[in-house]
């Protein structure tokens, strides 16, 4: 029997081009940067917490910038509602780990660099192990208010640079998406509730900024619009983690609406900040 070779998916033979470190892959990136920067853009380390319609554009734009080493942290499925906004969301991935499936597809982007992912929930339970990896930098793309109020807080007391995500739902114009400090946001109710979180159960400051960095859009939501398939029976849960007790479509008030064109510009406006922090660093 003839035997078979196995590829070595974590560490993949390269082609000759690619031997250098700033090899043909990043030479555009290159031309922007010049080489110094790229090699420090080779030696960061980025955490992106949550792997959805904002953290997916994230992670997938850090690699292709060059980022030597993503950790991507979700304990979520891929469900077939994601496919309108979520670069994993594709033929075949629907009940597999998000992180799983991001990783790999960072990986082919970039076979030299290293990606770590954690299929697990940030809460206060977790937080501990998921942060002792100590990144350069952190993406907080997370959706709950109770897990995102409790990272944003621990990042500030251990001195972690982080930048977090307002809400990119039910809204439909990317050209109102700005950057500002989180203290300083208007127009978001996720935002609004956050910084209440934040001063009420963490005693942050009620006046002056929060040193930290939010992509938000002043765009007024859109209510939802029902729709009228399955049936009838108005909104069903398909998901295929829908039996989880941390954080369901079934457990939410309402389902906001969404376009990928908003949820992936706000993803490309935290890797664009991280990439102009290395540049000044």
């Amino acid at each position: 029997m003839m035997e078979t070779n196995t590829p070595d998916l974590q560490n993949p033979v390269q082609p000759e081009e690619t031997k250098y470190v700033l090899h043909r892959r990043f030479d555009r990136m290159g031309r922007l940067v010049g080489d110094d920067v790229m090699l420090k853009l080779f030696k960061s380390h980025v955490m992106v917490i949550g792997i959805g319609g904002v953290g997916s554009w994230t992670a997938e734009s850090l690699a292709r910038s060059g980022v030597g080493k993503i950790t991507l942290v979700d304990f979520d499925e891929v469900c077939i509602t994601n496919a309108n906004r979520q670069l994993h969301a594709i033929q075949g991935m629907v009940g597999k780990k998000k992180a799983e499936v991001m990783g790999e597809r960072l990986r082919k982007i970039n076979p030299q660099m290293v990606v770590e992912v954690i299929p697990a929930f940030y809460n206060a339970e977790s937080s501990e192990d998921i942060l002792s990896r100590n990144p350069d930098y952190i993406v907080d793309a997370i959706d709950n208010l109770t897990a995102k109020a409790h990272l944003l807080n621990t990042c500030r007391v251990r001195n972690l640079k982080v930048v977090t995500s307002a809400g990119a739902a039910a809204r439909l114009n990317p050209l109102q998406i700005k950057m500002a400090d989180l203290a300083d946001t208007y127009g978001d109710p996720m935002a609004q509730q956050l910084r209440k979180i934040l001063r009420q159960k963490y005693d942050w400051p009620s006046k002056g900024g929060f040193g930290i960095q939010c992509v938000f859009s002043d765009e007024e939501p859109i209510n939802p619009v029902e729709l009228h398939y399955d049936n009838g029976e108005g909104f069903k849960c398909v998901c295929p983690q829908n039996q989880n007790n941390l954080h369901s479509c079934e457990h939410r008030n309402v389902i906001w609406g969404t376009a990928s064109f908003v949820t992936g510009a706000f993803g490309l406006n935290i890797a664009s900040w991280i990439i102009r922090e290395v540049v000044k660093s």
